[in-house]
């Protein structure tokens, strides 16, 4: 397997140098945080010409580095590596920086606890120091970012493999390496065992031993049993009009009974923790966004399909949760489109209907439509599909991403069809 190649984050990495921010990775456990920090940008900095010792890596999950989860010790070593610095610029990478602790003030005992937010705002300030941490989502989100830094932090979000990271690193043909990835996923990790087996029970074990143990913890969560549910439930309806009470409806109709403020607080533990992303509805014509319900995809295909047990493997829900998270990897905010129309009911009223389009893809001053559709086989099917787009009652640019067709082509509508691997692979067909 070749090396895989991150140069998108790598970029924004090298892009945010030296710019009196903490520079802080995040993104889903085992996503390859530490990979991208301490192994790719690491060789950027040295390839740019900065020295090896100039360059501080501190692994706090490691017992040789257990007395600086101490923020005032953590604090303190780095300063005395500074000090020998003297004018000399120098980066600190910090990783898992979540595991600093919280410890009493020692001259206020009985004010606000000292934690590791206190110690690399400090740091900051050094003009000649860059600091870069990551850090594991489960105790180091980015609402807490935002908040703690106070606006003196850059955020470089990252996701599991896209696929033409994974393609890049498995190489073959794209139609093989793509059903491969629809199963397995992008999890880096997942890459390296080399048979199916291997490679599922690694992802089920990172759903149980790693991603909700974490929430379970860090969260005090008292129902377990309801989580698990509501992991089940969301993994399997996604795409899927939902919201918290349609949600604790579905797990008392299986026997698990919470109230909706219960699911609502987890659901929102989950998407804090990276696994679920929720999009909202957005009223194309009237401007305004729905209150619910709205749809939630799981972050990665692979951890979804282990969390349901290779089980209800349907290649359009997997296809949309597919483009859902292409389109949020490449920075854009994106929503679901509604649009309402009239049409006659089988006692021959005219009624209001609500017709979809999957993504609303906003980008600065403009905006694409997006369907994600596997198949049209005849002129019906495709009607269903494009349809949506004649509604806008706009000129945006309208693409439907298809898995039965070779090379883009542009329809009498003005729509553009795309292949699915044609859209994951090239970037430019959304411009």
């Amino acid at each position: 397997m070749k090396e895989i190649r991150r140069d998108r984050y790598l970029k924004r990495l090298a892009d945010c140098q030296w710019d009196g921010q903490v520079k802080v990775v995040t993104g889903i456990r085992r996503c390859g945080k530490s990979y991208l920090l301490k192994k790719l940008f690491r060789r950027h900095l040295l390839e740019s010409g900065m020295k090896a010792e100039d360059i501080l890596c501190i692994d706090l999950d490691v017992d040789s580095s257990a007395e600086l989860r101490h923020p005032l010790r953590l604090g303190a070593q780095v300063r005395e590596w500074m000090a020998r610095a003297g004018r000399r610029r120098r980066v600190l990478m910090v990783d898992e920086i979540q595991m600093c602790e919280e410890v009493p003030n020692p001259a206020v005992p009985e004010g606000r606890k000292i934690t590791f937010y206190d110690t690399l705002n400090g740091l900051r300030a050094m003009e000649n120091l860059d600091v870069f941490v990551t850090g594991s989502n489960s105790r180091m989100l980015a609402k807490d970012v935002l908040t703690e830094f106070r606006g003196r932090a850059d955020e470089i979000r990252l996701h599991p493999l896209s696929f033409a990271e994974f393609h890049g690193a498995v190489g073959g043909d794209r139609r093989d390496a793509l059903e491969e990835y629809l199963r397995h996923g992008g999890m880096p990790f997942a890459l390296s065992r080399k048979d199916p087996a291997g490679k599922e029970e690694y992802l089920k074990g990172l759903f149980a031993e790693v991603y909700l143990k974490d929430i379970v913890e860090r969260r005090n969560i008292a129902r377990r049993d309801v989580l698990e549910a509501t992991v089940d439930l969301l993994c399997s309806s996604v795409g899927s009009l939902t919201n918290p009470t349609r949600v604790a409806a579905g797990l008392a109709a299986a026997g698990t009974k919470a109230s909706a403020h219960t699911v609502r607080d987890y659901i929102g533990h989950l998407e804090d923790a990276f696994l679920f992303c929720e999009l909202r509805r957005y009223d194309i014509k009237g401007r305004a966004y729905f209150d619910y319900p709205n749809k939630y995809y799981c972050e990665d295909v692979g951890l979804r399909n282990a969390r349901l047990g290779w089980r209800q493997q349907e290649p359009t829900h997997l296809m949309e949760n597919v483009v859902c998270n292409e389109l949020l990897r490449r920075g854009y905010s994106v929503d679901v489109g509604v649009v309402e129309t009239s049409q006659m009911n089988e006692r021959g009223h005219s009624v209001r209907v609500q017709k979809e389009i999957d993504f609303v893809v906003n980008r600065p001053g403009t905006r694409v439509y997006v369907q994600s559709a596997w198949a049209m086989p005849d002129g019906d099917k495709r009607e269903r599909e494009l349809k949506p787009f004649s509604l806008t009652g706009d000129s945006f640019r309208k693409i439907v991403v298809r898995n039965d067709i070779g090379r883009p082509w542009q329809d009498e509508r003005g729509v553009l069809h795309v292949g699915l691997c044609d859209f994951l692979l090239d970037e430019s067909l959304l411009d």
